[in-house]
């Protein structure tokens, strides 16, 4: 899929979840844009995972056991994980912004009045383990025109 498609395949429910939560359309989309590549990934494809979340303790949904790369120790290592599984890209969206909502760490990122702050807001509390990936963020946001999605937003 390419990316024109991908981000109107989103929209409605990026913007929709916007509203509802505080999660900036443009961040939802970027966010699943990168972590799924662009909704090619098999994460995306075998489980509609779009924003890579792992399944931990507290999940009761279905799950799906892949490798993934992580940033440890200052280099990148190929690890099993266990991932949460969605029934479609809607849930994924949704569970995405209620994972942030409902985790403290992610408080800071609903106070920022920029995408770019909460894109550093969300790196800064943990989210990844790519120091890059707040730039990488930022720069589909920017690519992209997402900002359009957000005028408007509360």
């Amino acid at each position: 899929m390419n990316p024109s498609e991908f981000i109107m395949r989103l929209t409605m429910a990026a913007v929709a979840s916007a509203k509802a939560t505080g999660v900036p359309a443009c961040i939802t989309i970027a966010q699943a844009a990168l972590e799924s590549a662009w909704g090619e990934s098999c994460l995306a494809k075998t489980g509609n995972n779009l924003f890579g979340i792992k399944a931990d303790s507290l999940w009761r949904g279905q799950t799906l056991t892949l490798n993934t790369k992580e940033f440890i120790k200052g280099q990148w290592v190929v690890v099993p994980a266990l991932w949460r599984k969605y029934p479609s890209w809607q849930a994924s969206i949704d569970d995405h912004a209620a994972f942030l909502k409902r985790n403290p760490r992610y408080k800071a990122c609903f106070a920022c009045t920029t995408a770019q702050a909460f894109a550093k807001a969300l790196a800064q509390a943990g989210y990844a383990t790519d120091p890059a990936y707040p730039d990488k963020v930022i720069g589909l946001i920017k690519q992209h025109n997402l900002l359009a999605l957000d005028v408007g937003a509360p």
